[in-house]
């Protein structure tokens, strides 16, 4: 199984816009629709990636939890759907309703977010705070595919809470680690490894 880490964006950076649909309901979603949230998690996720697999349970949980708490939660599935059918905007319809995502789940068909983000794999994960700018990128927790580690989302609660606490963001992160973003041929970023 491959395993790709985060690129780890600068921390400060600011988010990048996005206007993209969203298979489930067929409306377009920008970052504005979340403009009153105290902080912003984008997401970059996939349906067939067993890093995904491992978390999601616990992921929409979590995701229900700090929505509560005013942080706006959107997941982003850029892979290239036609070589990964699994991805596709219909199986994204599915993984939504059979997993409990409450988030939008949105579809970046020409991988242009995903690159303006420097997201390399599934999932990665962008916390950004009231004003937008990147808090926290790094792990959900240390849970992977093989390993006994309990799914808890330790990592990226503790920066939710510091974060809604008014904390500085800390420098200790942890790189996310997952499969890689399947790019369309000739589509691969110059960040990526």
């Amino acid at each position: 199984m491959a395993r790709t880490p985060s690129t780890m964006l600068e921390l400060g950076t600011p988010a990048p816009r996005f206007n993209l649909p969203e298979p489930k309901t067929g409306r377009d979603i920008t970052i504005d629709d979340f403009a009153d949230a105290r902080g912003l998690l984008v997401v970059f996720l996939s349906n067939h990636c067993p890093y995904v697999h491992r978390i999601r349970e616990a992921f929409a949980v979590f995701a229900r939890e700090y929505v509560a708490r005013g942080i706006a939660v959107v997941g982003i599935n850029a892979n290239d759907a036609t070589r990964y059918p699994d991805d596709s905007p219909d199986k994204m319809i599915d993984e939504v309703e059979q997993h409990g995502y409450d988030f939008p789940y949105l579809f970046d068909e020409r991988q242009s977010v995903a690159k303006a983000y420097q997201a390399a794999c599934t999932p990665d994960f962008f916390l950004f705070d009231g004003e937008r700018k990147l808090y926290y990128r790094g792990q959900f927790d240390d849970a992977r595919p093989g390993n006994d580690v309990p799914t808890t989302g330790h990592d990226l609660r503790a920066a939710c809470d510091a974060l809604l606490a008014g904390e500085p963001a800390s420098e200790e992160q942890v790189p996310s680690l997952g499969c890689n973003i399947k790019w369309k041929p000739g589509n691969e970023p110059d960040y990526y490894g």
